[in-house]
């Protein structure tokens, strides 16, 4: 029979089985149990060095918390609803193996510091663990890049046929969107490495302790300035909760080309069997349910942004149970991401196929070349919005005349201008449409080329 509970002698009963259910976390927030087991080795650390409890007690309860982590580690140690929290059931089973002296722990020190402190030292590691995915993520990228440099796509505005770009430029952008994701969590580290500890319930603690010591211990860069602050602020979980949005929304727009481009209608790619399903009744069919998952689960990751920025505009300092709610959509976010980030970078390196020969074809079947025309004219002396103007006419008649630009006749181009000769053929061919983009940061294949050694030299800075 469980043993009824209450929380001090302020209470004459114990909550109702319910309630206890409704309010108890300790079924999410066990995954800070290793987090909060080495945030209360540096808490009891720090009472022993300022002389709050004698050395011996502090080795003692520094020791029997490394027992609760190997337990826990081995299965031994499963807490369950009783212990309504993580920080509850670390401290009752410390308390069962030290004896009193672990009633000690606490002293100086409140759940709420507690918490933040767990959430910190745990996202912190998140944070790192995310960061290698995306330099895996990138890595991969760099790599179908380097052997694509000259291989030409059709490139899109407006979802419509716009200029051929080099199938590298096209998937480097992706790494440059990645290396944003990268910098931007290591910003979003700064503010989350700022310890809460000893700010107490909310307005510190009349115990001599010193903040800065622990911290150190557990290699915070700092403390908060300030208690009420310390104990309440989720700015930083609501800044990796947009950080993690953005890497979303990066996977996600990558998704919807990857299913754009294995659809009949584009025929770009070909997924292999190692990352695609069939359908339970269409025997002929092969789907990207790699993409399509990392698309919607984009949207529970919005999400969980969305319900921290909720939880959190209404309320008074300090600390607050609504607080409790933060857990659960940062775990989840962490473990999205991770895994969609883990499953992208598996299905660009080994799920899928680029389809040269339908590329090479798809880049010479549009008016994609119509801008070189009119640059060609532009160069010649002409003023590039009255080339820009001819080349529309010229583009209206030969869809009449179902004609694309390379079908016209010297003759034909001569009529429409004078400036015309006959390198308007290879000015307009899709290879030098390409190279001629030299610009900086542009699709030229001499700039892709120094855009990959740039890329190296980046994935090399940890």
């Amino acid at each position: 029979m469980t043993e009824k509970q209450t929380w001090s002698q302020r209470f004459e009963s114990a909550l109702h089985p319910a309630i206890a259910r409704f309010n108890a976390s300790i079924s999410f927030d066990i995954e800070l149990i290793e987090y909060d087991i080495t945030g209360s080795q540096a808490h009891a650390k720090m009472l022993a060095h300022t002389g709050i409890i004698s050395h011996a007690e502090g080795e003692a309860l520094s020791t029997g918390l490394e027992q609760v982590r190997q337990e826990y580690r081995q299965g031994q140690f499963q807490p369950g609803i009783d212990a309504e929290d993580v920080h509850f059931a670390v401290e009752k089973r410390l308390t069962e193996i030290v004896g009193d002296v672990g009633k000690k722990l606490h002293t100086a020190r409140s759940r709420n510091d507690q918490v933040g402190t767990d959430t910190r030292l745990y996202l912190r590691d998140q944070i790192q663990q995310i960061r290698q995915l995306l330099r895996g993520f990138q890595t991969v990228l760099v790599d179908i890049a380097e052997k694509n440099v000259e291989t030409l796509i059709p490139g899109y505005t407006h979802l419509q046929r716009a200029q051929p770009v080099s199938l590298a430029h096209h998937l480097l952008a992706y790494f440059q969107m990645a290396q944003r994701d990268w910098e931007r969590l290591e910003d979003v580290y700064s503010r989350v490495n700022i310890s809460p500890l000893g700010c107490g319930a909310l307005a510190g603690t009349t115990f001599p302790i010193d903040r800065h010591y622990a911290a150190n211990l557990l290699h915070f860069d700092n403390v908060y300035d300030n208690s009420l602050d310390g104990v309440s602020d989720r700015d930083f979980a609501i800044e990796f909760l947009c950080a993690a949005s953005i890497i979303m929304v990066h996977l996600s727009r990558l998704s919807e080309e990857v299913i754009l481009w294995a659809s009949e209608e584009f025929r770009f790619i070909t997924l292999k069997d190692s990352c695609a399903t069939g359908s339970s009744i269409m025997p002929q069919k092969k789907n990207p349910d790699v993409p399509e998952l990392v698309r919607g689960k984009t949207g529970r990751v919005f999400g969980h942004l969305q319900a921290m920025l909720v939880i959190m505009k209404g309320l008074p300092l300090a600390y607050n149970k609504d607080l409790q709610e933060d857990k659960e959509g940062i775990f989840d976010s962490v473990n999205t991401v991770k895994g969609c980030l883990e499953a992208m970078t598996i299905l660009l390196q080994e799920g899928l196929e680029f389809r040269h020969q339908r590329l090479a074809t798809a880049v010479t079947e549009d008016f994609a070349n119509a801008t070189d025309v009119a640059d060609y004219l532009a160069a010649r002396g002409v003023p590039f919005r009255e080339a820009y103007n001819i080349v529309g006419k010229v583009v209206k008649t030969s869809i009449a005349a179902g004609k694309l630009l390379k079908d016209l006749q010297i003759e034909e181009w001569q009529e429409i201008h004078p400036a015309f000769a006959a390198d308007i053929y290879e000015a307009i061919s899709p290879r030098q449409v390409v190279a001629a983009r030299n610009s900086y940061g542009g699709t030229g294949f001499v700039q892709v080329r120094q855009a990959i050694v740039n890329a190296r030299t980046r994935l090399n800075v940890n």
